[in-house]
């Protein structure tokens, strides 16, 4: 790009008039896509909003209890290992008791403690410690010696999690700010749209493609809206979202059916089989498929935009070309960084039944597509391509839109007399380069290093 025809003010001022201009221009280019876009979305989640009636549905709660049996909490005091009370009625036939581990547990309501079985897996792992608040089963009432009256049902984890919650909360907030507490209201919009209206869709029976990827683009227009502001950046990474969600949804559909994803090796798959006719385990797998990239997805085209209008107000008379290059160049290496974070995010999810599989005496290639682990491969591949393609789709819109909106003056750039706040340029003619077109420059030079260094 030639320089040396003005003189260069290098600032860290608010942006100029000029910029804000282009930015209020490209705002209203945008809202002409988004906006029907909009429209078109809330019509389909108004025609596919879920009537309500689960009639027809019939799942067994593990957690319903038969009259005169309840759930109680306590705090476990210390343990004994002894015959399990649940096999009295094998010694009252003449065999030999079971031994298990009983904890004697305080009762939250009051009392003398009680003897509450202790799962012998549980046991083995020793994760039930003196002090622990744990929920059981009070049998008391309904059985007379034959099997145990207190069974233990699981932990009280309210604590750990609602502190974690506020430290998270306090976190965000002290980092991020006003910024930070929004996209944290944003993520309770996003999951009510997920209770209210994808879920219930789903056990209705509608359809999985349509509706994943209208409530996935209601999500990320209330999202990113709500957490980035009203502005041409948040518009152009809302539309790099909706195409990388497009070509998710169409490799999600392909791959479930071509790959048989059908989850029957899940329990609760098993579970949601028998509870419903209209329920079907391939469409809920597809539907997931849709909704897992979506933090990832927003992430990396919300930074290829921002990256794109910082180098234009910069650098605002860089060709498209040079202008698409150099964010490209940022979104690389923002690619190589995501990729291996969605593989890696999946792997933590599915750590047990990866150490499962290991341990069998298989191929490499048998276990990968294997029924346990075949659903987190695809959803793997497919996540990645999804957000690998919306990168260059999203730099390419920014592109478009700031060069259509523009080019205006540099910020701070005068033509007259040098004075105070300007820099004369050099003998020979070449002026000095604005902030943005030395990133620019420099971000080629190293680029033609690294090919020639191939």
């Amino acid at each position: 790009m030639p320089v040396g025809f003005s003189y260069q003010h290098v600032s860290s001022a608010e942006p100029s008039v000029a910029a804000i201009a282009a930015r209020r221009r490209a705002t209203l280019l945008l809202s002409a896509v988004l906006v029907p876009l909009g429209v078109v979305t809330l019509v389909a989640m108004m025609l596919l909003w879920p009537s309500g009636d689960r009639s027809s549905v019939s799942v067994a709660d593990p957690y319903a209890t038969a009259d005169g049996v309840r759930f109680d909490r306590g705090t476990v005091r210390g343990f004994t290992d002894a015959d399990c009370p649940s096999s009295q009625t094998t010694v009252d036939a003449g065999g030999t008791a079971l031994t298990c581990t009983i904890a004697f547990t305080q009762p939250a309501r009051g009392g003398a403690p009680v003897p509450v079985e202790v799962t012998a897996e549980l046991a083995m792992t020793g994760a039930v410690e003196p002090g622990d608040e744990i929920r059981y089963l009070d049998l008391a009432s309904v059985v007379e010696g034959g099997a145990a009256p207190y069974v233990f049902v699981d932990f009280v984890r309210s604590v750990p999690i609602v502190a974690l919650a506020v430290l998270y909360a306090a976190v965000v907030i002290a980092v991020a700010r006003w910024r930070g507490l929004r996209a944290m209201i944003g993520l309770v919009g996003a999951l009510l749209v997920l209770a209210q209206f994808i879920l219930p869709g789903l056990v209705e029976g509608a359809p999985p493609l349509l509706l994943g990827l209208v409530g996935s683009i209601a999500i990320m227009y209330g999202v990113l809206y709500f957490a980035h502001g009203f502005s041409a950046r948040t518009s152009t990474a809302l539309l790099g979202t909706v195409f990388g969600l497009a070509v998710t949804a169409g490799l999600a559909a392909w791959s479930t059916d071509a790959a048989h994803l059908t989850g029957v090796g899940d329990d609760s798959a098993y579970a949601l089989v028998n509870a419903a006719d209209e329920l079907s385990i391939s469409s809920i797998i597809l539907c997931g498929l849709i909704i897992s990239g979506l933090g990832v997805l927003n992430d990396v085209t919300i930074t290829q935009s921002s990256a794109v209008w910082e180098l234009y107000e910069l650098a605002p008379d860089t060709s498209g070309r040079r202008l698409f290059g150099s964010a490209m160049r940022i979104g690389r290496d923002h690619i190589a960084s995501t990729v291996y974070t969605i593989a890696f995010a999946y792997a933590g999810a599915a750590l047990p039944v990866l150490i499962l599989v290991s341990l069998y005496d298989r191929a490499l290639i048998d276990t990968l597509t294997s029924g346990e682990l075949a659903e987190e491969v695809v959803r793997t591949l497919v996540g990645s391509i999804g957000l690998v393609l919306a990168i260059p789709l999203t730099t390419l819109i920014a592109v478009l839109v700031v060069k259509a909106v523009g080019p205006g003056p540099a910020r701070g750039r005068h033509d007259d007399v040098p004075g105070e706040g300007t820099t004369v340029p050099p003998a020979g003619g070449a002026g000095p380069l604005a902030p943005g077109e030395r990133l620019v420059a420099l971000g080629e030079r190293r680029a033609r290093g690294a090919e020639q260094g191939t």
